[in-house]
């Protein structure tokens, strides 16, 4: 019988903790319908009552949310905890459905419960059955779950009193109980170890049998959450899995404090590709649209997803080497794990000095130019690509000027205009404390005329961008829609000094059809080689907009 896994994400409220990440109640509500619609039926929406922004979130959502929260404090009644009532009316806020549950935070290390709760052991199994109880008694759809807070730690200091910690919560009504790794210092075989004990003890000294599959609300399950503080959070989760454990917490593209959390994107693509796992959600989790939902919630985060992300990052499924390529020609799963459509994403092709004709056919093919059966343009570019490389260009990073080369081997590369020469000065007077001031001149000949164009700006690349947009603005008006947001400039060859050789990367977008494309230009003048990359962008810009030239 297949393992069926309850997925829990945070990212609203543990993710909302990195630095950096500040989600309005708009970015939120955007969130909440990206998990929902994934298939994701159980969701924290954060801590309402103590955060405003958390509570008018409550009050907005159209699909039915976790509070988070904590036990009662120590010495007061759970029915006095201004904080517990706060919870339970952010439960019932919302006008639609009344949403699902609590999620509370609860001691389970002895150190914790001396040192940071101030208060008895006794006590805090207490604060414990009260919380619970407090829930159950209010409404009996309310599902409550208990994170049993540095669990791991408190499992090594005092074995017996954690293990209680997680049995008083289920005593009280609690549905599932979530084993933590707060500070993110375990390692998988000690979840492992920790998560199949408890079970163990559970059953044999307090009459508990733990569900390993959910699903079943009348069934009692153990969950995990973990932190990545090792590097070991994702593993650490399906080590949990494979133990016991039927309720998997974290948060999308690993978002949290420290170095994050348990990075859902992987533990889903791992439990339902690698250990066949089904899923229990509102919906049924729509794995093809994995890409799509890590990226998107990235768009909201404003933080770029590493390219190198398993499944979702753009460059998981790349291939550099010939060998590989080569390879990938008879048979795609000999270089890859899975099919990369499975979770949304696509295979990529990299062209580098390590490509051979394997590698450039597979990466034509991949641009809409069939030439398996142009011998002599497979050669040409090979060696050309080879040779360009040992100069230091660098076509895994641009491959819209790897589609330029091969658009100009083929000849189909589109002429938009003939450059006649262009200028640039940086002139400084004045004292020492003064800026710089640059302009340049562009003449070339387009549509049949000539133009010469002048530009101003911040330097020497700046005033031959302007110069050069002035002087084509009128025969090519799409260039209105591109925009440069990116300019990297790296030395090679660092023992010649100021007179090594220079690569330049540019990076550009069009506004309307909200593309980028990037082009490469090397030589020994920055200059130079800015003006070439400068250019390509421009090319590719326009052949990518469909735009027909008019030399």
């Amino acid at each position: 019988m297949k393992c069926r896994i309850e997925i829990y994400d945070t990212s609203l409220r543990d993710g909302a903790q990195q630095q950096g990440v500040n989600f309005s109640v708009v970015d939120k509500l955007k969130i909440v319908d990206l998990l929902s619609s994934f298939g994701i039926g159980h969701i924290e929406g954060g801590w309402p009552g103590a955060i405003p922004k958390d509570t008018e979130l409550f009050e907005q959502s159209p699909v039915p949310l976790y509070a988070f929260g904590a036990t009662r404090k120590p010495g007061i009644s759970a029915q006095d905890d201004e904080q517990l009532r706060g919870l339970l009316l952010a439960l019932e806020s919302n006008t639609h459905e009344q949403h699902k549950g609590v999620c509370l935070v609860a001691k389970t290390d002895i150190l914790h419960v001396k040192l940071a709760l101030r208060t008895l052991p006794d006590e805090n199994l207490q604060m414990i059955e009260d919380s619970v109880q407090f829930f159950r008694a209010a409404g009996s759809d309310y599902d409550v779950v208990i994170d049993a807070e540095h669990y791991f730690d408190g499992f090594a200091r005092d074995k017996e009193y954690a293990i209680e910690a997680v049995a008083t919560a289920f005593k009280s009504g609690a549905r599932c109980v979530v084993l933590c790794d707060t500070n993110g210092g375990a390692i998988p075989s000690v979840i492992s170890s920790v998560v199949s004990q408890t079970i163990q003890e559970l059953s044999s000294n307090y009459n508990i049998e733990i569900s390993t599959s959910a699903g079943n609300p009348e069934q009692k399950i153990l969950g995990i959450h973990v932190h990545n503080d090792t590097g070991c959070a994702v593993a650490n989760t399906l080590v949990a899995v494979e133990a016991g454990v039927a309720h998997v917490q974290g948060t999308v593209n690993e978002y949290g404090e420290r170095t994050g959390n348990a990075n859902l994107v992987s533990i889903i693509a791992n439990l339902a590709l690698k250990l066949d796992c089904e899923f229990t959600s509102g919906e049924e989790i729509k794995l093809g649209k994995l890409y799509n939902l890590a990226h998107n919630i990235a768009e909201i985060a404003n933080i770029n997803i590493n390219a190198r992300q398993p499944y979702v990052g753009d460059i998981a499924f790349a291939h550099k080497a010939g060998l590989h390529t080569s390879a990938l020609k008879v048979n795609p799963d000999l270089y890859q794990h899975i099919d990369p459509k499975v979770v949304g994403n696509d295979p990529r092709i990299i062209i580098s000095e390590m490509a051979g004709r394997s590698s450039i056919e597979l990466k034509a093919n991949e641009l809409g130019f069939d030439i398996t059966a142009r011998k002599d343009v497979l050669d040409a570019l090979t060696s050309t690509v080879k040779d360009l490389e040992k100069c230091g260009y660098a076509f895994d990073l641009a491959d819209a000027s790897f589609e330029l080369l091969l658009r100009e081997e083929l000849g189909v590369l589109s002429q938009f205009f003939t450059l006649e020469s262009w200028r640039t000065i940086c002139e400084k007077t004045g004292s020492d404390d003064s800026e710089a001031s640059a302009d340049a001149v562009v003449k070339l000949i387009a549509s049949g005329k000539r133009f010469v164009a002048v530009g101003e700006g911040d330097g020497p690349v700046n005033t031959l961008d302007n110069a050069l947009r002035d002087a084509l603005k009128d025969v090519y008006p799409e260039i209105n829609n591109f925009e440069l947001v990116d300019y990297r400039v790296r030395l090679l060859d660092t023992g010649r000094g100021t007179g090594s050789v220079t690569r330049v990367l540019i990076t550009c977008i069009n506004c309307e059809a909200n593309t980028s494309w990037t082009t490469i230009g090397v030589g020994s003048n920055i200059i130079e080689s800015s003006w070439k990359a400068l250019t390509d962008c421009y090319i590719f810009g326009l052949i990518s907009s469909g735009v027909e030239s008019n030399l």
